[in-house]
């Protein structure tokens, strides 16, 4: 197993996301003394801005990959989801499976970044404001019968779940219809599996595997522990690879046609990781590019492995360039037997 030597051009891809969209608040502030009125800090503001998240970050990753994107999912009718609506436009993102939604409020996570002047900013508190009532049931059929119509028009499907509402058996028909005509499909899950069973693949992290087998993440860093946990997924036919994110130890792969124990690779990059927020998104979406563009599965994980170690040296969610990811993959380890030491 070696790394890629040369990066497949994705601009002839056809990309289709869906699932919940996020947006991500960023408020920077530095710190002026301590409240006269509690034990706190007080924050000057210094700036703000809006961010693309969740299945809105995945359309960026891939975009930035230079895939053609089509995007399924809901925003309010609200700032934020205008706001949304106009950066994944600005992108050149198909927006016609786009849903702004009345009384929906578009699912918000406000960071608040402080730090001393010429000092890299560190996160001290984040804020959810998230809708108020469960979404209709109709228009996650909505969005379902939108993306079966133009089933036929994409390459891959990339689902990103959330929690938000919009991944439920609607849309998991769909995918198990798409991965059954051959579609590259893979999901990004959170707690919803059972509706996907039969997808290409599943791209949970450490945290997210555990609570699908039911114990601790802590048990999961032994080879041993991981290998156990992801074939009870494989062997209930959920997916056929089972991809996973393994923050600094990087990634683990599985499937049927690898080494039983797995492959492995570890993490990429070349300094100190600033932030993973997004890193996820990044993984699943060249993870997905790479399978579409007929690589095998473990060069798919290195190339995943590859962008998701160009992002995490970014402030706030990120994307990984094609040019980027290109330059990445010429320090990026091989693949080894899960367990087994690098080469690099």
């Amino acid at each position: 197993m070696t790394v890629p030597k040369d990066l497949p051009d994705f601009r002839s891809l056809r990309v289709a996301v869906a699932g919940d969209l996020v947006a991500d608040h960023y408020l920077y502030a530095r710190p002026r003394r301590l409240s006269r009125e509690a034990p706190v800090m007080v924050l000057r503001h210094v700036s703000e801005r809006l961010g693309a998240g969740g299945a809105a970050n995945v359309a960026r990753n891939l975009r930035a990959l230079g895939a053609e994107v089509s995007l399924f999912g809901v925003v309010g009718r609200d700032a934020n989801g205008r706001e949304l609506a106009r950066i994944l436009g600005a992108h050149e993102v198909d927006m016609s499976g786009l849903v702004h939604a009345a009384g929906w409020i578009t699912p918000t996570k406000t960071r608040v970044l402080a730090a001393e002047s010429r000092r890299f900013p560190q996160q001290v508190l984040r804020i959810d404001r998230e809708p108020a009532k469960a979404l209709d049931p109709a228009l996650r059929a909505e969005l379902a019968a939108l993306l079966r119509e133009r089933a036929q028009e994409f390459d891959a499907l990339v689902v990103s779940d959330y929690e938000y509402g919009i991944v439920g058996p609607e849309l998991g028909q769909v995918a198990r219809e798409l991965a059954a005509a051959d579609t590259v499909v893979v999901l990004d899950p959170r707690r919803n599996l059972a509706d996907f069973q039969g997808v290409t693949a599943i791209s949970p992290n450490v945290a997210e595997l555990a609570h699908f087998a039911g114990i601790e993440a802590e048990r999961l860093d032994k080879p041993s522990e991981l290998r156990r946990a992801a074939y009870e997924l494989l062997d209930a036919g959920l997916c056929r690879y089972l991809l996973v994110t393994r923050g600094n130890l990087g990634m683990a792969l599985f499937g049927p046609d690898l080494p039983d124990e797995g492959v492995a690779v570890e993490a990429s990059g070349t300094g100190e990781v600033t932030d993973v927020s997004g890193a996820g998104d990044t993984a699943a979406s060249a993870f997905a590019l790479a399978l579409a563009s007929g690589l095998d599965a473990p060069s798919a994980m290195v190339i995943a492995n590859a962008a998701s170690g160009v992002v995490v040296m970014e402030n706030g969610t990120a994307v990984c360039p094609w040019p980027e990811l290109k330059g990445a993959l010429a320090t990026t380890p091989a693949p080894v037997r899960l367990g087994r030491p690098s080469l690099r």
